[in-house]
């Protein structure tokens, strides 16, 4: 607003109206204080969306089967905040599921029909705590381009 180089008096207080107390939708926000927001928000609660709370990754794919970018998906971020990693934690995501589905089959225990999707809140969010089994497909799966590997470990 005054620019780099002057330096800020009293009379420019009228130009810096981030220093004042102000309202925001009929909610009173002093000036010392620092609104967050919460993400959730922006990444499940949408209005376009049936049935937001409900765990469903296949909203996110077209007929395809290809991603596709929702707007109320923001997991990185957006605008001049957005996460600089994104695409390296994109790729390190798919290769280490990819590889970690190639390998192992994924099953809830004997007499388990399903876990709880409710999320532990505090200051990050935390899936309730579950049991799963994690069954090897084969030798050949875990590791595919080991020549070292002659038979499957007992």
């Amino acid at each position: 607003v005054l620019g780099p180089f002057l330096l800020i008096c009293y009379e420019d207080r009228k130009n810096l109206p981030y220093t004042n107390d102000t309202t925001l939708q009929g909610f009173p926000i002093p000036k010392v204080k620092i609104v967050h927001f919460d993400m959730l928000v922006f990444c499940v609660i949408s209005v376009k969306e049936e049935s937001p709370r409900q765990f469903s990754p296949s909203r996110f794919l077209a007929k395809k089967g290809n991603f596709v970018s929702r707007e109320a998906f923001l997991p990185f971020s957006t605008g001049s905040r957005v996460c600089l990693g994104e695409q390296l934690a994109r790729s390190e995501l798919f290769i280490f599921f990819a590889n970690l589905l190639r390998a192992f089959t994924f099953t809830l225990p004997k007499g388990v029909k399903k876990f709880s999707t409710k999320l532990i809140l505090g200051s990050t969010m935390q899936p309730q705590p579950y049991k799963l089994c994690v069954v090897p497909r084969g030798p050949s799966t875990l590791w595919p381009s080991d020549p070292g590997i002659a038979e499957w470990p007992q």
